[in-house]
């Protein structure tokens, strides 16, 4: 109960401070209004940035490793690419190698693909898609949505027939007015048959690849097309999904790094000459760049609420004095001085509180404006962040003034005009 008195109290008082002294409460708490509004809409900012980039690297996969020719570059020093470039690209028999012997994984798939693909039906024709050329077990690693038809068959993936699945883009603009399952399309001249259609995606964030412009095809199909390798302008890709935890996929890498050293008769004191790449990498990278951007967030608002703190231990100060003839009949009539030092605590943590959820109103209101495929979302870790420094810098900027109200002798206060 003395709690509740304490905050009603503290809230009557505040409230008469801010309606008595409107402009000088206003611009008092414009510091902490702002500093809030900076860091909070950076983080915000931040936040729905990041998601909006780790959702567009979804096509990646989760718990994965690739087994490429090429390290990714996040290590922070320079990229001895010179190294690298002599480095063989992975093969379909060390595929069929890795498929028979690896035992860690749920799945194991290659796949290489070629940009700028024209394909075309009669007088239809559709541009700038992506050939794709996999496996059957293709689809254990990635999802591939089928809305019609059907994946191909293992049979169809081993004997490298002409058939193809599509998706969305290709299936509108090269069959606008009916069933494209069945029919027969060309690339490069040569002859496929579409037995499946991918569900539509839509653009993702950043322009990240989407299946709505690719065209699946039997690996073995894609290598009639394109020799791999450098001289065919593709580099095949096998990647291979972990089990559903770090121990699993560490005990994968492992795994996979003795077997392709065996395969490709590696002495003991010879380097690897592939790279064992993980997706998250990517992400890890993502997330240390905008810890960056966030300290410069907290950094920018900083100052504004340092400003906002001493204006509101200033109102405090001015509430002191202005109200000493009362604290001093408070304590004549018992209230003891840690009713008093909260009950200006509280009026303190209540005016910063104020300035700082304007400045996350202001925010919320930021996020309602449209930035294409950016969507801004205010999430309720944010709002608690927000009020919960608003409420640190009241706190901070109150306890000075409320201790001398509490220090007060009752009897000279009484007698302060």
């Amino acid at each position: 109960m003395l709690v509740i008195r304490l905050i009603i109290e503290s809230f009557r008082f505040a409230w008469n401070a801010l309606r008595m002294n409107l402009l000088r409460t206003t611009l008092s708490l414009l510091g902490v209004t702002i500093g809030i509004f900076a860091i909070i809409a950076v983080f915000t900012l931040v936040d729905s940035l990041e998601k909006s980039i780790k959702d567009s690297l979804n096509f990646l996969g989760t718990n994965n490793i690739n087994v490429q020719k090429w390290p990714y570059g996040f290590g922070g020093g320079p990229y001895p690419w010179w190294k690298y470039l002599q480095r063989p690209y992975p093969t379909y028999e060390e595929y069929e190698f890795l498929a028979e012997n690896v035992k860690h994984a749920q799945g194991i798939t290659i796949l290489a693909s070629r940009g700028g693909i024209i394909a075309k039906h009669e007088s239809s024709s559709s541009v700038d898609l992506a050939l794709v050329g996999t496996v059957y077990e293709h689809k254990d690693v990635y999802e591939i949505p089928i809305t019609q038809g059907r994946y191909f068959t293992p049979q169809e993936a081993d004997a490298g027939r002409n058939v193809v699945v599509i998706g969305h883009r290709p299936a509108q603009e090269l069959f606008p007015g009916g069933n494209a399952l069945g029919k027969e399309i060309k690339i490069k001249g040569l002859k496929y048959y579409v037995i499946g259609i991918i569900k539509e995606e839509g653009d993702s964030f950043l322009g990240a690849p989407s299946n709505d412009d690719n065209i699946y095809m039997p690996f073995k199909s894609f290598i009639k097309i394109f020799y791999s390798g450098a001289r065919g302008g593709v580099e095949p890709n096998i990647t291979v999904k972990g089990l559903d935890s770090d121990i699993g996929l560490v005990e994968l890498e492992a795994e996979l790094r003795g077997l392709m050293r065996k395969k490709r008769s590696l002495k003991p004191k010879e380097e690897d000459n592939f790279a064992l790449n993980r997706p998250e990498a990517i992400a890890n990278f993502i997330g240390s760049t905008f810890d960056v951007i966030g300290l410069a967030g907290w950094f920018i608002g900083g100052f504004s609420i340092l400003v906002g703190g001493f204006g509101i231990a200033n109102i405090m100060f001015v509430s002191v004095r202005e109200r000493t003839n009362i604290i001093g009949i408070q304590k004549s009539l018992g209230a003891k001085n840690y009713f008093i030092l909260f009950q200006f605590l509280f009026e303190s943590v209540f005016l910063s509180v104020l300035g700082g959820g304007f400045g996350i109103f202001l925010v919320w209101l930021l996020s309602l404006i449209s930035l294409g495929s950016l969507d801004l979302v205010l999430t309720f870790s944010n709002v608690a962040l927000g009020l919960g420094v608003s409420a640190a810098i009241g706190m901070a900027s109150g306890i000075i003034p409320a201790a001398m109200a509490a220090r007060l002798d009752p009897v000279i206060a009484i007698r302060t005009q």
